[in-house]
């Protein structure tokens, strides 16, 4: 499949062939950095889906991932990742490296050294700030990651080899590397992509109790698809990132709902509208400065 002679990855397993796995998969495609890609999967259907769009060339199982794979993407639910890792761990070879696309990493780095015991420095916890409201093999996008963010939590004892090689690769798919701290990743992305999409679902919820839901939705415009469209990505995956980054997102919670009280506040006493004014202009001001500065 690819054009290299010696791609970065010769041998890549997905394990998740829908929009985060098969879009890595698809990117790596493109520039011709990877030679053969295995799907691992629960789903049948999604396998033999991403094996007619050629985002993989053959159906594997997680035994055959770990004994015959370079480089493993672990694009799976958080919640499904022990389960995954130690059915990996015994027929893991000494050169294979292991990543993520986890929401969460504190968890996940925990769950490595727990789980792969001495080889948990194959694993370099990672998470890729792209994605959609899309999943399956059919929202795969080889351009997903082109001039986004990807964080990568490598272990103090990560071989920096292991550490650049996989740079390396996201670079090749288009992406920007930044090296964090866990627990600093899990605490920015609380505030700034969990609770978003808590309060986003929230919002669909109560939209949906009211007794004319469905005249409101009729009259919904392009401000309502963009403050929900979030509420539309999987179930699974983001129950599975909110307990996993509980705590964080409880705590940026809190701190909203006392903020709400004081625009509630201003709201409630039309005698003082500059209040209410000045709340909305510091909000209006930060989100042009920050949209002039990360245009979509």
């Amino acid at each position: 499949m690819s054009s290299v002679a010696d791609p970065l990855v010769p041998v890549l397993a997905v394990v998740g062939t829908g929009l985060i796995g098969g879009s890595f998969a698809a990117a790596l495609q493109r520039v011709g950095q990877v030679g053969r890609v295995l799907g691992v999967g629960r789903r049948a259907a999604s396998l033999q889906r991403a094996q007619q769009l050629g985002l993989i060339d053959e159906v594997a199982s997680l035994q055959q991932a770990a004994a015959q794979a370079d480089l493993i993407l672990l694009a799976t639910p958080v919640g499904a990742m022990p389960e995954v890792l130690r059915t990996l761990a015994p027929h893991l070879r000494s050169h294979t490296l292991i990543t993520d696309a986890g929401s969460t990493k504190a968890d996940v780095a925990h769950l490595a050294r727990e789980v792969l015991d001495e080889r948990f420095v194959q694993f370099v916890p990672g998470h890729p700030i792209a994605g959609s409201e899309m999943t399956g093999p059919e929202a795969a996008d080889p351009m997903l990651y082109h001039g986004r963010k990807v964080v990568l939590t490598p272990f103090e004892d990560t071989p920096g080899a292991s550490v650049h090689h996989l740079i390396r690769i996201w670079e090749a798919c288009g992406a920007r590397v930044q090296l964090m701290d866990p627990t600093a990743h899990d605490q920015a992305l609380a505030c700034v992509s969990h609770l978003p999409h808590f309060l986003a679902a929230v919002y669909m919820g109560q939209v949906l109790r009211a007794e004319d839901a469905d005249t409101r939705l009729g009259l919904a415009g392009t401000g309502f698809r963009d403050f929900t469209r979030i509420a539309a990505g999987s179930p699974e995956v983001w129950r599975d990132i909110f307990f996993s980054n509980r705590s964080a997102v409880l705590d940026e919670l809190e701190g909203f709902v006392q903020l709400l009280d004081t625009w509630r506040a201003a709201l409630d006493d039309p005698s003082q509208p500059d209040q209410l004014e000045s709340l909305l202009e510091q909000s209006a001001l930060a989100r042009r400065f920050w949209g002039g500065r990360n245009p979509s």
